[in-house]
């Protein structure tokens, strides 16, 4: 077990079961989650040597990292177990923020995606999750301040899927004594879970929640997202409105928009249609293009006018900017890359 999957009280009873204060279990979690080195916490060598002789203190490793021209930059994490997984820290101007893998690999099957390309292999735990950001942030610079200010939950995986692990990672990375980033600058992507959406809706977390449609069609939802075989766009749509209700933050609707799939004067009226009475924005992405799949992005020229249909159908939307092409920003594409040349 990873040391950096506990909350400060889970750690203060495997302190006190050791011997030791309780109160130490936070000066232990703010110096693991701020990056420090475990000897320089003020807490004695005899206890740090028997956590490291029963806990992870490195469950991630960078082993390779790109950075594209606009300062996106790339990270190739290694699990203490040889596992793969990768994170994307983007740069703006109000921070940066970096997005997250919660699974190595992914189960959803979503046909334009390259994580889901093998399957899901096993889910992260909350600690190897927030050791993703624990990671970046140490390789600030002097004079940069924090590097990580935002975090978006769209890496590998499906974080919903790995439910208990995604809580409880919200909860540690939100903590006022580690890395203590705001909910409200945390964003988590679901494929459209519903039973799951309502469930995080009671759990008094209110990050914004994506939702990946990419078609408001059950019948074209269903070829290229299997989930939707078991959930329709109306109660997946309807799961989102709950959410609202009870935290009051806006949905979003992420929709990446493919050549001749879903981006017709048709699909945008029945998006007005299947979005009527939930507090919303679009988010139109360019698709990343995977070489094992046979969808394409529309041109630049289509998917404006794909905009402007939305806009006169009264729907808010924007086009996402594409950060990072040049070192292949789409999840799953650096892992696989890798692992064929390795």
């Amino acid at each position: 077990m990873d040391i950096y999957s506990f909350l400060p009280s889970e750690l203060e009873e495997i302190i006190a079961g050791m011997g030791y204060e309780p109160y130490r279990a936070r000066q232990l979690f703010s110096g693991l989650h701020r990056g420090g080195n475990p000897y320089k916490f003020g807490l004695s060598k005899k206890l740090v040597d028997e956590l490291l002789q029963r806990y992870e203190f490195r469950p991630v490793e960078i082993i390779r990292s790109l950075k594209a021209s606009d300062g996106t930059e790339k990270f190739l994490f290694k699990l203490s177990g040889g596992n793969l997984i990768e994170g994307v820290l983007m740069r703006y101007s109000y921070g940066n923020t970096l997005c997250v893998s919660t699974q190595v690999g992914c189960a959803m099957g979503c046909a334009f995606c390259a994580s889901t390309i093998g399957g899901m292999v096993r889910h992260l735990t909350a600690g190897e999750i927030a050791a993703e950001v624990i990671s970046v942030n140490a390789l600030r610079r002097e004079g940069e301040g924090r590097s990580v200010t935002n975090v978006v939950l769209m890496g590998s995986g499906e974080p919903l899927h790995n439910y208990d692990n995604t809580v409880k990672f919200l909860r540690i990375v939100s903590h006022e004594l580690g890395i203590n980033i705001s909910l409200r600058n945390i964003s988590l992507s679901t494929c459209g879970l519903a039973d799951k959406i309502y469930r995080f809706s009671d759990e008094n977390l209110p990050v914004t929640l994506s939702l990946s449609l990419h078609s408001p069609f059950d019948e074209v939802r269903r070829k290229i997202m299997p989930v939707a075989k078991r959930y329709t766009v109306a109660e997946t749509v309807e799961a989102l409105k709950y959410y609202f209700e009870k935290t009051g933050r806006r949905g979003i609707i992420e929709y990446a928009m493919i050549k001749g799939v879903n981006v017709s004067a048709k699909d945008a009226a029945e998006l007005k249609r299947v979005l009527r009475g939930l507090n919303c924005h679009i988010n139109l992405i360019m698709l990343n293009e995977v070489k094992e799949s046979d969808l394409f992005p529309p041109g630049m020229a289509e998917a404006l006018r794909f905009k402007r249909m939305l806009a006169a159908e009264g729907l808010s939307a924007t086009i996402r900017k594409s950060k990072g092409a040049e070192i292949e920003g789409a999840c799953g594409q650096l892992r696989r890359r890798y692992i064929e040349q390795n």
